[in-house]
């Protein structure tokens, strides 16, 4: 016990100097004889407008204690249950229910020394200091008897700290199990810290913690759920509390309140605040170092006692809350580097299309000829055909060459077919042929076992993708489809129409297009609609069935068995033609072979369904999503059936519906240069 002390009676007094005095004492106790003061409380009365501060001796009573810590700065909770929560609280009532207020801000900005002020009579219930290090780590509590709240106070932001992700993590999660939270703010005028720390925290409660702590709420075996389950329906009331010195605080004199000023901020900077049940401003002008916190305890007061939007609730279901909380968002975060001058700053802005990754090099790279870099793997999208092959040789010599596949140009059904029979070869620039997938009769191994890689490479604009050479079979595939929808729509057989187009696709060179004959070349008789153009095969012009009844064999032209002819030319001696130009062995071939499809099918409208359908998977440029693969339109989302039909973007390769892809234009990086068919998104 300390010499200079000696007890007094409990003293009562109405002279403000000597209640003063009295406060001063009790708030400055010695602790060596705390314990003779452990059953003393303050209580308050007011009477006339005058505050009368009373000691009372009780021994159910106790003074208000300090505050204790309740998560550290690395967010363990160091409250083991509810009951001992309520302990270090000390709350007098078993059964009281209280609301929660809590305090952020820059660190700095006297949080501490604002709640001390504002509930406990400038007490020093939670720490404060005049020195530079920071004196708030983590999260401390107490408990106010008098409005039945429980203060947090929390560790500043903008702090120097080495976590801090884990530490905006921590403030969030104590904000939502808050009834009431305090932004103060120290600085002439508002700055950007205030929205966007509350921007954040109603995004997390709108899109995490509310469904959480509505769960708690939701939980049978919790008494009293009900009202955590109603108080998270809404986040909590914010009060802003500016002080100034120098510049003079928002006012509601003008046209627009403080309130409608701070709304008009939050969304000119696209931050959401929906969250929040209301938002009050406070301006605080202080003057001569000493601050008036009448007008903020008023708001807290009004706020305290409005129990239109949340309710008081039991103390411990503000522990079982915070508990869960902490459980469920925890965990480590990536570190956050506090750099002046990010990398973004001076990185290149462009990202790769497929993986959504930076460019590392520098600004400007590419005006010193450096391509795009990112020393990171990227991932295949078919739409964006960003895979490539190296050869596999190579790449154990330590070099990575991409190789070439050589195959059959498929400009037509002939195309297709002596692409399927041949296959294909693929070169290396360093080895030459590597692989043929036909060398044996049977046994042909995968390429990628024998031969080559496979490597994902990043897209860093669609300007860099390699023009699919496998869309020209589509094209044909395109118009057929095309045609037959057109011919259809006017109520006409298709039969002519699409003989005569599908004639002119694979049709040698010599033969004169369908379109361009009009009349038979040697009666010069009209065709109708309706009537049958036939092609010598000698020299290329079209006849009527009369005029080229005769057949017999074209060698010069490659036609070795007999074949239609016209009557002039069928007097001719069989080893001449009309042209002396030979054509080449390929291009009637492709003849041939139609000729060969087309008279194997009996009904003209299986011409073009047949082919279609056999060959329609084959020839999808590689960057379209599979049928297999598409089960709604890409943007509307409705599912496709046999009354919603499915169609391929020509840019982006997607499903989509017609609704959504009724554009067209032309795609020359798809190698697309006439209008087609593509979605929405892309035009």
């Amino acid at each position: 016990m300390s010499a200079s002390w000696k007890p007094c009676a409990p003293v009562e007094s109405t002279d403000p100097a000597i209640m003063e005095s009295l406060n001063s004492m009790i708030l400055n106790i010695d602790p060596t004889i705390e314990h003779m003061y452990t059953k003393t409380m303050l209580k308050y009365s007011e009477t006339n407008n005058s505050c009368t501060k009373i000691l009372n001796n009780n021994k159910n009573n106790n003074i208000i204690k300090k505050s204790f810590l309740l998560l550290d700065a690395q967010e363990n909770l160091m409250v083991s249950d509810a009951k001992e929560f309520v302990q270090k609280l000390n709350c007098v009532e078993k059964d009281a229910k209280v609301k929660v207020v809590s305090i952020f801000g820059n660190t700095g900005d006297g949080k501490s020394h604002t709640m001390n002020q504002t509930f406990f009579m400038g007490k020093e219930i939670f720490k404060t200091s005049n020195e530079q290090d920071c004196c708030t780590l983590g999260v401390w509590a107490a408990f106010d008897p008098i409005l039945n709240v429980i203060c947090l106070d929390t560790e500043g932001l903008q702090g120097v700290t080495n976590s801090e992700n884990e530490r905006m993590r921590l403030l969030l999660k104590v904000l939502a199990v808050s009834d009431i939270v305090i932004y103060r703010i120290q600085s002439e005028r508002l700055n950007r810290d205030l929205f966007t720390f509350l921007g954040a925290a109603s995004h997390a409660y709108c899109h995490h913690f509310k469904a959480a702590l509505q769960a708690v709420g939701q939980d049978k075996d919790q008494v009293d759920s009900l009202d955590l389950c109603i108080s998270s329906k809404l986040g909590p009331s914010i009060i802003v509390l500016h002080e100034t010195r120098h510049t003079r605080p928002l006012t509601n004199n003008g046209p627009e309140t403080a309130e409608d000023i701070l709304k008009a901020r939050f969304q000119q900077m696209q931050l959401e605040i929906k969250a929040f049940s209301s938002i009050t401003y406070v301006g605080l002008q202080t003057m001569n170092n000493v601050t008036d916190y009448k007008q903020l305890q008023s708001v807290i007061k009004a706020e305290v006692n409005n129990t239109m939007v949340r309710l008081a609730r039991k103390p411990h279901l503000v522990y079982n809350a915070l508990k869960m909380l902490n459980k469920k968002f925890s965990g480590e975060t990536e570190s956050s580097s506090n750099i002046l001058f990010p990398n973004q700053y001076f990185t290149c802005p462009i990202k790769c299309l497929s993986c959504a990754n930076r460019c590392e090099n520098s600004v400007g790279h590419l005006r010193e000829g450096k391509p795009h870099y990112i020393n990171t793997r990227c991932r295949y999208q078919r739409q964006f055909e960003n895979m490539v092959y190296i050869c596999r040789k190579c790449y154990k010599n330590g070099n990575e060459v991409e190789v070439n596949k050589i195959e059959q140009e498929e400009e037509s059904w002939y195309g297709i077919a002596v692409s399927a029979w041949s296959g294909y070869i693929i070169e290396c620039p360093n080895c030459g042929e590597i692989y043929k997938s036909r060398q044996y009769w049977y046994g042909n191994r995968n390429p990628e076992e024998t031969a080559i890689r496979k490597k994902i490479t990043h897209v860093w604009n669609t300007s860099n993708h390699v023009v699919a050479s496998n869309n020209t079979a589509q094209r044909v595939i395109d118009g057929v489809s095309y045609i037959t929808e057109a011919v259809t729509n006017v109520s006409l057989q298709p039969t002519k129409a699409l003989t005569a187009w599908v004639a002119d696709q694979v049709a040698p060179s010599y033969w004169r297009p369908n379109n361009e004959i009009k009349h038979c070349h040697n009666c010069k008789t009209p065709f109708n609609s309706t009537d049958t153009k036939h092609h010598c095969r000698d020299c290329g012009e079209g006849f009527c069935a009369q005029c080229s009844s005769k057949t017999k064999s074209v060698p010069n032209r490659n036609w070795h068995t007999p074949v239609r002819v016209c009557d002039k030319c069928y007097d001719k001696e069989t080893n001449h033609s009309s042209d002396d130009s030979a054509e080449a062995t390929g291009d009637v071939n492709i003849r041939k072979v139609t000729e060969h499809v087309m008279s194997t099918l009996n009904v003209v409208g299986t011409v073009f369904s047949y082919p279609k359908s056999l060959i329609k998977d084959s020839i999808r440029p590689s960057y379209w999503i599979p049928d297999s693969e598409i089960v709604h339109c890409y943007l509307c989302s409705r599912k496709f059936s046999e009354k919603l039909s499915l169609h391929h973007c020509r840019d982006c390769g997607r499903g989509v519906c017609q609704d959504c892809s009724s554009h067209r234009k032309p795609v020359p990086h798809r190698g697309w240069e006439s209008p087609v068919r593509v979605c929405d998104a892309c035009v």
